[in-house]
């Protein structure tokens, strides 16, 4: 089984994005807009022969972090992380984004998953959503703004320009050709080894978030939340958030 993480802000369709892939609806989807950190529910899914595990993963609708919202981030980071680990690693990076102009949120959330989740080392393909109503053909869109995310610095190794609603049949249809083409693209066998980073990824994703924060982190603090939400033995949660709060995250453990 292959394990994708897809992510992307409130509204960009990510859970109609799991059904499109699955040809059915395994995922509610929802217009809660409200601001999150990294929650996810997990949707197993199959097609044309192959099993995928996707974790759709809520990830930051603000650049900036309140404590609360950090210590949110730290425990579930850290689960995301242990659960991800239990199944494989992460072969595939999906970025759901809806059509329009590239947002610091936008940046922010890629930075998030391909740079500091991931350390660059997972393939990352871009879904853009809500093209139903492209005067053209849905990929002219790419074609148009391919230069803007390079000059962004924003970089995939594959995209689909599509529609998640399915009250435009011939559009549906086609995008969900779209997208699980480009997924087995980079997916399949011989590709790579699906990426697993242990404690270094953890922490070298929550010091990345606590450049977003607003005032300073508390070792004693993250400790705590380790402790107690996530099940870690104290020395151990004592000595990952002490590597949090350090300017240079110490070698491989």
């Amino acid at each position: 089984m292959k394990n994708i993480v897809l992510f992307g802000q409130s509204g960009a369709g990510k859970s109609s994005l799991v059904n499109l892939m699955a040809g059915e609806d395994v995922a509610a989807t929802s217009n809660d807009l409200q601001r999150c950190t990294l929650r996810w529910q997990n949707y197993p899914i199959r097609f044309d022969g192959e099993s995928y595990m996707v974790f759709d993963t809520v990830g930051l609708d603000e650049p900036q972090l309140e404590i609360t919202e950090y210590l949110d981030a730290v425990e579930n980071a850290y689960k995301l992380i242990q659960d991800l680990e239990a199944q494989g690693g992460i072969d595939l990076l999906l970025f759901c984004m809806r059509a329009g102009r590239l947002t610091d949120t936008l940046r922010s959330n890629y930075r998030l998953f391909h740079e500091f989740l991931c350390d660059k080392k997972v393939p990352i393909i871009l879904a853009v959503t809500h093209l139903e109503t492209e005067p053209e053909k849905m990929e002219e869109w790419w074609r148009r703004n391919e230069k803007t995310f390079n000059s962004q610095q924003i970089r995939v190794v594959g995209h689909a320009c599509i529609t998640a609603k399915n009250n435009f049949k011939t559009l549906y249809e086609e995008s969900r050709v779209t997208i699980r083409d480009v997924i087995k693209q980079f997916t399949a066998d011989g590709q790579r080894q699906a990426w697993i980073g242990g404690n270094n990824m953890f922490v070298s994703l929550m010091r990345k978030l606590k450049q977003l924060l607003v005032g300073n982190s508390h070792v004693k603090k993250i400790t705590r939340r380790l402790v107690k939400r996530c099940g870690l033995p104290p020395d151990v949660a004592k000595k990952l958030a002490s590597r949090i709060n350090k300017d240079v995250v110490d070698g491989a453990t």
